[in-house]
């Protein structure tokens, strides 16, 4: 379900009941891209075609789901169609057209080949975690994440947030980890980015490897900056924290251990399947989210 967790902290209202969330969320509803239409935005129901309430809410969590989707209209196809349209104009009036005519004759290419572009979807899921007053966006984008910002804050009207952020420094957390000096229950995975403080945007990646080694950790201990690390959460959870907290590459081992009721609703029960990964998903962020404010003082 979720591949990348961004945080966000609620500062305003949230509807109190799932009927009013999905109201509003209908007011900004998905519509698919009109002929001359280039792209759409809007909710539709998590629980795919067959549903149509917009928000499936469980365990004091809300889970929603934004559409966008785009006429695919590459540059090099208008700048070919504008050429022999440019041909043509020559041939007409035996001239170039000038700056003005070239600019019109490109809005008259595009406006032909809009309604002719294939169209693409992209979905981005999110929750909301009552009790935290989180929000969590499925993206390591922040363009990606204000668009769904945007559109969340259009359907409630209201909407004050600001990036999720602790009293002390989670790179100096990360730090420690990888030095083997972490708490208990996290450890590191084999992935990490270093940053060079002393030469603007140099940096090195290390992937699939044991970070443990002393020839790995000596790098840190001489200097270079631990921006991102690969981390395992008490055998529940494995990402790559970065030092902003943005949660990459989730991975939920109680995805493959859930038992032969989450199993039997695999086919059958997609919502029930849904339902399932949603509870484990929410759960096992809620425990990490509840150990790093822990570690760190608390969120700022």
């Amino acid at each position: 379900m979720f591949r990348n967790v961004r945080l966000y902290r609620l500062h305003s209202d949230w509807p109190e009941s799932a009927e009013e969330l999905a109201g509003k969320l209908l007011n900004v509803a998905f519509k698919p891209c009109g002929s001359l239409t280039e792209r759409s935005t809007g909710w539709e129901a998590p629980g795919g075609e067959s549903e149509t309430i917009l928000v499936r809410r469980l365990g004091g969590a809300d889970l929603v789901r934004l559409r966008s989707q785009t006429r695919l209209l590459p540059p090099a196809a208008i700048n070919e169609a504008l050429e022999e349209r440019i041909r043509e104009f020559r041939k007409r009036t035996q001239r170039g057209p000038d700056r003005k005519e070239k600019r019109e004759l490109k809005d008259e290419v595009h406006a032909e080949l809009v309604p002719q572009a294939l169209l693409k979807s992209e979905r981005t899921w999110g929750f909301y975690l009552a009790s935290e007053k989180l929000i969590g966006i499925d993206t390591a984008s922040d363009t990606q994440a204000e668009r769904f910002l945007e559109t969340l804050r259009d359907a409630l009207a209201t909407l004050q947030v600001t990036p999720l952020a602790f009293k002390q420094s989670l790179a100096g957390l990360l730090t420690r980890i990888f030095l083997g000096q972490g708490p208990a229950g996290f450890v590191p995975g084999r992935e990490c980015r270093m940053l060079d403080p002393s030469v603007g945007g140099a940096s090195v990646n290390w992937l699939d490897i044991e970070l443990t080694d002393a020839s790995v950790r000596r790098h840190v201990r001489e200097g270079l900056r631990l921006d991102r690390l690969a981390v395992v959460f008490n055998d529940l959870l494995s990402c790559v924290i970065d030092q902003e907290g943005v949660l990459r590459k989730l991975k939920l081992q109680g995805l493959d251990t859930a038992g032969p009721e989450y199993d039997a609703g695999d086919n059958d029960e997609p919502l029930a399947r849904l339902d399932a990964e949603f509870a484990i998903l929410t759960g096992t962020l809620r425990r990490l989210l509840a150990a790093l404010q822990k570690q760190l003082g608390g969120y700022d």
